[in-house]
């Protein structure tokens, strides 16, 4: 599985998430035929441009980055600032090094960056932000070992 983020700059929105770890390109290109804009749900036509990033290994937790035609006229959610809203989805990525990873985001264009907490649980705790990439896409950030996705079960 992996997730689609519209985009205003694809190049800009890469950067960012290359400094997340997700430098490796999957696929790159427009998408010309008239089915990838109705799939989005419009009803004229207009390329797509796509970048399909990855981190390494298997073909799953991609991100598609897609930059829709303006001539489609999309509506353009209102740039997001600050804490989560209700019904609003974060992406979660677990990071090895929150200070090396904070420091790479806000340098690639991070909209919104507060400083980390610890987060407190019964059974563990560890450093967690939630923070904005450049199209105010909302992020959280998990200092952990990124081999505990490959875990299955439930956590102690």
């Amino acid at each position: 599985s992996h997730v689609t983020v519209g985009v205003a700059d694809l190049d800009r929105a890469a950067r960012f998430y290359a400094a997340l770890g997700f430098d490796e390109v999957y696929y790159e290109g427009v998408l010309t035929d008239a089915s990838a804009s109705t799939i989005l749900g419009f009803a004229g036509y207009g390329p797509l441009a796509v970048r399909i990033v990855k981190s390494g290994g298997p073909n799953y937790g991609m991100i598609g980055l897609f930059r829709i035609d303006p001539a489609l006229s999309p509506d353009v959610v209102p740039m997001a600032s600050g804490p989560a809203r209700i019904g609003e989805v974060a992406l979660v990525f677990y990071v090895r090094s929150m200070a090396e990873t904070l420091a790479a985001l806000r340098a690639a264009g991070a909209s919104w960056s507060p400083e980390p907490e610890l987060f407190v649980m019964p059974h563990r705790a560890q450093q967690e932000v939630c923070l904005r990439d450049p199209d105010g896409v909302l992020l959280n950030l998990v200092e952990t070992d990124p081999a505990e996705q490959e875990l299955t079960g439930r956590e102690a």
